[in-house]
């Protein structure tokens, strides 16, 4: 990527191109080559939100096990409101823009790779099939994709075997015919190979039309794959330190950024009591922060990353900050007396509520930066799904009283690193109702508090009729 001298505007091109080259001539594209263009800093960073916010939508559909066309409707909805723009050329520079910047953004670790891939999948898979079959025959031909519409000659050859093949595989017989079958080299597609779901012929499978999408899927992640490797591999070999006071901050901040609700202050408006705290622990808190509420208590003591973890997920649920400071101040006092508490500690509570520094009301962190944090030896916060050990996991799973149903399912989301669904099911295990997906410890609390609500409204309800 090259860089204006300007502070204010970034030419993308260079750190950011990505492995192999390719054409154009479809809405939908293969990423290759990123845009020779001069971009606001404003535009750099707004594209990539819009575009984030159509990834994380994604996720949370994903997460909440919604149909694929329950899915493919929401993601219409929301390219719609945030990726469309009045001028056609326009709407496809911003869809370029946007996928190089947050391919920057996310290039740097192997956790932020893998969730980009998955989401910007997910992403091409759905406009993919969207488009009709002459304009992905378009596609496939401006990108040089070797893939290749069978000719009448070759269908009236392979008729009988391939109306053979989607008989036995149950696939739909309206398949068949001449411009519904791509000669596909057959190593592409060995799950359907495997699976007996296209016929094979001196090397090529010829693969229904209807599974097209999955190969160019497949072919898509690969490439982006491949990009983001070598991405990193730019951005740290020849940009990061020179854009470490502008473009930096700017890249780590779209990496931990959550758009939903700000958790900042109670979203109800409700407060908790000190008094409450231990009940609420074990009947609402997310695991992660259950967690840390049980190693404090104890060891009388947390490292600054569990206080601030902890801390800022207290004031979201609506602990004030005089109760925050005797809790803190209690839970310390076996190894710490007041004075010193005071000195050394308040500062930061204080800090966190916008009492003292910049006057800054902190936001309490999300999944997403959790699941990213990295605690050290003898730390306690981050995502237990993610930095617990299998056994450590599983015996807290069990601390929680979870059925083993619950718990095998947890670990199995959790080995395919899964986190947030399997703090969803942790969810559902333990309050037997269906979850809306996790995307935020407050989020955690707030469904279980209105849960218990209503069970509790529901038995009065019940007491008052009998």
């Amino acid at each position: 990527m090259e860089f204006r001298s300007r502070a204010s505007h970034v030419k993308l091109n260079g750190a950011v191109k990505a492995y192999g080259v390719g054409g154009g001539g479809s809405r939908v594209s293969m990423y290759l080559v990123a845009p020779d263009v001069d971009v606001s800093l404003e535009d750099f960073e707004q594209y990539a939100l819009d575009r984030l916010r159509v990834l994380i939508a994604i996720e949370e559909n994903r997460s909440r096990g919604k149909r694929a066309e329950e899915v493919d409707s929401a993601v219409s909805d929301l390219w719609k409101k945030h990726m469309r723009t009045v001028h056609s050329d326009a709407q496809q520079q911003k869809d370029v823009i946007s996928h190089f910047v947050l391919r920057l953004v996310h290039c740097r670790t192997e956790e932020l790779r893998r969730w980009f891939m998955e989401m910007e999948t997910a992403l091409f898979r759905f406009r993919f099939k969207a488009e009709s079959p002459e304009s992905q025959k378009a596609f496939i031909e401006d990108h040089k994709l070797p893939y290749k519409s069978i000719s009448s000659g070759e269908f009236e050859a392979m008729k009988e075997k391939l109306a053979q093949v989607m008989r036995s595989s149950n696939q739909s017989a309206s398949l068949i015919g001449e411009t519904n079958f791509y000669k596909v080299p057959f190593e592409e597609v060995l799950d359907l190979v495997a699976t007996r779901r296209v016929y094979v012929h001196q090397g090529h499978a010829f693969v229904p039309r209807d599974q097209l999408v999955t190969i160019v899927s497949n072919h898509f992640r690969s490439m982006l794959s491949q990009s983001l490797i070598l991405t990193n591999r730019n951005w740290t070999a020849m940009f990061a330190a020179q854009e470490e006071d502008r473009l930096s901050p700017i890249l780590e901040a779209l990496s931990k950024r959550y758009l939903a609700p700000d958790y900042s202050k109670s979203v109800s408006g409700s407060s908790v009591a000190l008094q409450d705290l231990d009940g609420l622990a074990m009947r609402s808190f997310p695991l992660c922060m259950r967690h840390l509420y049980l190693k404090l208590q104890e060891d009388h003591h947390l490292r600054h990353g569990g206080r601030q973890q902890l801390g800022l997920f207290l004031k979201g649920i609506g602990l004030k900050l005089e109760d925050a400071l005797a809790f803190w101040r209690g839970a310390f006092a076996p190894r710490m007396p007041a004075e010193k508490f005071d000195k050394e500690y308040a500062y930061n509570v204080r800090h966190n509520y916008g009492k003292e520094g910049k006057r800054t009301d902190y936001t309490p962190y999300s999944c997403m930066y959790i699941i990213m944090s990295n605690p050290g030896v003898g730390d306690h916060h981050g995502c237990p799904f993610r930095h617990f050990s299998a056994e450590n996991l599983h015996a807290a799973l069990s601390g929680m009283r979870l059925e083993p149903k619950t718990i095998d399912e947890v670990m199995e989301k959790t080995r395919g690193r899964h986190y947030q669904l399997a703090c969803a099911a942790t969810f559902e295990g333990s309050h037997n109702c269906q979850c809306d997906g996790i995307n935020h410890p407050n989020q955690y609390f707030s469904q279980s508090q209105n849960y218990l609500k209503e069970q509790a409204e529901n038995a009065s309800q019940m007491e008052t009729d009998s």
